[in-house]
C-alpha cells in the first residue's frame, strides 16, 4: 500500500512539473472569454476550412484568434508562410511588420534578440558555416528562446548529420526542464499554469507555440538540402545538414517601443534601413541585439525586464481587490463568489 501511494505521488509530481500532455481536439467554433478582444462572442469556422486540425500539412485549417480585433475565423496553413510579414526563414530572411524584406546574418553560435518588449523576449540562436574563400559565413536560426511572465521556454532543431523527415528533430524546455511532446499524432503540451501551449501541426517537425494574448508562433524544422547547397554554394560538410527553423510570428498588443531585429519593424515610426525592392538588403545591429545566451535579455537595446513583469502581476492582483458583486459583475468574474 505504501509503495502504491509513493508511486502515485511520484506520478502526480511529474505531471505538475512537466505540464499537461494531451491529444489535440479539432474545434469548429470557439467562445471568446471576457478578457479577450472579442468578449462573449462565439466564432465559427467557415465552410472553406471547417476544422482547426488536419493530418494533411497542405490543407488550410481554421484559426480563431479571440485577441484579434477582427473577431473572425481565418483559413490558414499550419506551417510558416515565409513570404508574409512576421516571418524568419532561410539564411535568414525576415519580413518585418512593415512588410519590408531584409536579411540579418548575426554570428555563428551566438544569440540575438529577435523581439524585446516589456512583457516578452524572443531570442534566436544562429548556426552557420563559412566555406573557404568566403568573407562571411552563411547562417540559419537553429533555436528560439522565450521569456515571459517570469517563465522561460526554448525550442531547437537538433543537430543531425543527415536528414530523415520521418524523425522528429525538435527539442523543448520549460523553466529549465525538458518537455516531452508525443510524436505520431496531433499532440499538445500546456504549462502547469496554462500560460503557454505547444501543439503539433504535423506528426513531426512542425508545431504552433501560443502564449494567449501575446504571441502565436508557427515553427517548422528543415535541413539545408542538396538543391539549396547547389543553388547557393553553401558547401555544407557531410557531417551536418544544418537543421534549422522556419518561423512565423503573430503578435498581439506590442508596445510602440518594441525592440529586436524583427520587433523594431513593428514600431509605428520605424524607418527600415532596408530599402524596398533591393534583392538582398542586409541590415546590421549585431552589437545592439546580441545576448549572452538563448534565455537572457541583456542586449544593449533589450527592454524586457522580469522585475517589471513581476510588479505588473502583483499590481493586477491588487486591482482585483475591489470586486463588482452586481449582476453584471457575476458574468465577468474569475471563479469568485460574492456573499453578503
Amino acid at each position: 500500500m505504501a509503495i502504491t501511494r509513493s508511486l502515485f505521488f511520484i506520478i502526480l509530481a511529474t505531471i505538475v512539473v512537466s505540464g499537461v500532455i494531451t491529444q489535440v481536439k479539432a474545434y469548429t467554433s470557439s467562445y471568446c472569454n471576457h478578457e479577450s478582444r472579442c468578449p462573449g462572442q462565439y466564432i465559427s469556422c467557415p465552410s472553406e476550412c471547417p476544422e482547426s486540425n488536419s493530418n494533411d500539412p497542405n490543407t488550410k485549417v481554421c484559426r480563431i484568434d479571440c485577441y484579434s480585433p477582427k473577431c473572425k475565423a481565418q483559413c490558414k496553413h499550419n506551417k510558416p508562410e515565409c513570404d508574409t510579414p512576421g516571418s524568419a526563414c532561410y539564411d535568414p530572411r525576415f519580413i518585418g511588420g512593415d512588410s519590408i524584406v531584409f536579411y540579418f546574418h548575426g554570428k555563428v553560435n551566438e544569440h540575438f534578440s529577435l523581439v524585446s518588449d516589456s512583457n516578452l523576449q524572443i531570442n534566436g540562436r544562429f548556426i552557420g558555416h563559412q566555406p573557404t574563400g568566403r568573407t562571411r559565413p552563411f547562417t540559419w536560426i537553429q533555436a528560439l528562446g522565450l521569456l515571459f511572465n517570469s517563465h522561460s521556454f526554448s525550442l531547437e532543431a537538433a543537430k543531425s548529420a543527415t536528414w530523415d523527415g520521418g524523425i522528429d528533430h525538435l527539442k523543448f524546455s520549460y523553466d529549465g526542464e525538458d518537455v516531452s511532446l508525443a510524436v505520431g499524432g496531433l499532440s499538445s503540451w500546456k504549462s502547469p499554469e496554462g500560460e503557454i501551449e505547444v501543439e503539433r501541426t504535423s506528426e513531426v517537425n512542425s508545431v504552433m507555440v501560443n502564449i494567449p494574448g501575446v504571441v502565436e508562433i508557427l515553427v517548422n524544422v528543415v535541413p539545408v538540402t542538396a538543391e539549396d547547397d547547389k543553388i547557393h554554394g553553401y558547401n555544407v560538410p557531410s557531417d551536418d545538414c544544418f537543421a534549422h527553423l522556419e518561423v512565423q510570428f503573430k503578435f498581439t498588443g506590442l508596445s510602440d517601443g518594441v525592440e529586436g531585429v524583427l520587433g523594431r519593424t513593428y514600431q509605428p515610426d520605424f524607418k527600415n534601413p532596408a530599402k524596398p525592392g533591393v534583392a538582398m538588403a542586409v541590415v546590421g545591429g549585431e552589437d545592439k541585439y546580441r545576448t549572452t545566451s538563448l534565455l537572457t535579455s541583456d542586449c544593449v537595446n533589450c527592454i524586457y525586464d522580469s522585475n517589471n513583469v513581476a510588479e505588473k502581476e502583483n499590481s493586477m492582483i491588487k486591482e482585483h481587490g475591489t470586486l463588482d458583486c452586481s449582476a453584471k459583475g457575476l458574468f465577468r468574474g474569475n471563479g469568485i463568489v460574492c456573499k453578503k
